[in-house]
Parts: C-alpha cells; sequence; structure tokens
C-alpha cells in the first residue's frame, strides 16, 4: 500500500510538473515572444488595429486569463484523477 501510495505521489506530480511546463512555454510565447515580433506582426491587421499592437494591449490579456483558466481545470482534473482533490 505504501508503495502504491508512493508511486501515486509520484505519478501525480509528474503530470503536474508536466502541465505547468506546458502552461510557462506557452505564457513566454504570449510574454516575450510575441511582443519582440510586434513589429513584423504589424503588416496585418484585426478589428482595425495593426495586429502587433492588438496582441500586446488585449491578446496576450486574453490568452493569460484562458492560461488561467485551462490550467486550473485541468489541474483539477489532474487532483480527481488521484484522489487529492479538496
Amino acid at each position: 500500500m505504501a508503495s502504491n501510495d508512493a508511486g501515486n505521489r509520484a505519478e501525480h506530480w509528474r503530470r503536474t510538473r508536466n502541465l505547468n511546463t506546458i502552461i510557462m512555454i506557452l505564457w513566454a510565447i504570449f510574454a516575450i515572444i510575441i511582443p519582440w515580433s510586434a513589429s513584423s506582426l504589424n503588416s496585418m491587421s484585426f478589428l482595425g488595429f495593426p495586429l502587433g499592437y492588438y496582441m500586446c494591449v488585449q491578446g496576450s490579456l486574453i490568452a493569460f486569463l484562458a492560461l488561467i483558466w485551462v490550467q486550473n481545470w485541468r489541474q483539477d482534473k489532474i487532483d480527481d484523477d488521484f484522489g487529492m482533490s479538496e
């Protein structure tokens, strides 16, 4: 039983770590890569605004909110799978 419990905790931590890694990579893309390439995105427009400007002002904020929601939703699922939910 103790070995199985340790295995469940290790698998829970592995899945949690993988989820956090993916979320942080996506976060870095929207926080660093897209603003860095904003000038090249400005050749396109979205809702009448240059795309680079829009992505820096609104798009990244929307992406951050979506990432927070997805991370919480997936973490709740991982916790439920391993019986560690509240």
